[in-house]
């Protein structure tokens, strides 16, 4: 293979983001992928610094990529004048910043397939030049080397590398479908819920069940042996309607099933700790436009979406 050279039209901004997301990926094919283009191109804008340089900046191993000396110069100084140039960008563009570029986000499974869409849609609407990577992912995601702009939280964020803005919260309320109680009447204490089959979302409950009284604050709490436990909240749902048992679920997910009859609420004037909804993001210096303007319309909607709670 030819080795790649450099020539004075080379785009040298090019050539170091190519650098930095290969650094931050963790590998050529991952950056590639990030970058939207292909491996071979990647390599090609890597030799062609390392020749306009005059540097040997990665070093293959059976561990994967590790940065030189140089290398590691070379990652700060590109990262730090990267910044810059996209803070002289917008600075210069100024009231006339029109986002545009890819953004990659973050959501959970649930939530992202249903009540994001809307907003979701509005943003793509208001902002033709700009694309978006929609990840389905209930983990917290690992920024840099995932590639992620943003991402939508739902519980605690407990990392303090991220920015972590709190915008609305998710009530949760128990549910079971009829078939499950038979003759027996609507459970209306907690205590009668402890006999019941259970399901279990390991997300956020295993094998304990804690409830709390909204109008005076009382909290109950029971022991449970799931007969099925998963990480999915569909899954969960459609368990529950089957009656295999009772289960804690987001009350937006269910509101359609409750209506229709095909789910009843247990115990109603009870229900489990809400679940915070973050807005999650790296800190940096400088935010490009298409991110601050996707973070001010997730501030501005999130507490007005279907079944959220200010």
């Amino acid at each position: 293979m030819a080795v790649a050279s450099y020539t004075p039209g080379t785009d040298r901004l090019e050539l170091m983001q190519t650098f930095v997301r290969i650094v931050e990926a963790g590998s050529l094919s991952a950056a590639a992928e990030q970058l939207g283009t292909t491996q071979p191109t990647v390599s090609r804008r890597l030799q062609t610094l390392e020749r306009a340089l005059g540097l040997r900046l990665l070093q293959r191993s059976t561990h994967g990529l590790r940065m030189t000396p140089d290398g590691e110069r070379c990652y700060a100084g590109a990262k730090a004048l990267l910044d810059d140039w996209e803070a002289l960008e917008t600075e210069l563009r100024g009231a006339q910043d029109e986002p545009g570029g890819r953004l990659r986000v973050v959501v959970p499974h649930a939530f992202g397939q249903g009540q994001l869409i809307e907003p979701l849609t509005d943003y793509l609407r208001r902002y033709p030049r700009v694309s978006v990577e929609w990840l389905l992912h209930d983990r917290q995601p690992d920024f840099i080397a995932d590639g992620v702009d943003c991402a939508i939280h739902v519980g605690a964020v407990d990392d303090p590398a991220v920015v972590a803005q709190r915008l609305a919260e998710v009530p949760r309320i128990v549910v079971a479908a009829p078939s499950l109680l038979g003759e027996n009447p609507l459970p209306e204490a907690p205590q009668a819920l402890a006999a019941l089959p259970w399901l279990a979302l390991r997300t956020f409950y295993r094998d304990e069940v804690s409830l709390i009284r909204p109008q005076d604050g009382a909290r109950e709490r029971f022991a449970i042996c799931p007969r099925l436990a998963t990480d999915s909240l569909y899954a969960l749902r459609t368990a529950a309607l089957a009656g295999l048992g009772a289960a804690i679920v987001s009350a937006w997910l269910v509101a359609d099933d409750l209506a229709r009859g095909e789910l009843r609420r247990l115990a109603p004037q009870w229900e489990a700790q809400p679940l915070p909804v973050y807005l999650v993001y790296p800190q940096a210096r400088f935010y490009p436009a298409r991110l601050r303007r996707f973070l001010a319309l997730m501030r501005e909607r999130m507490p007005m979406i279907d079944g959220m709670r200010p």
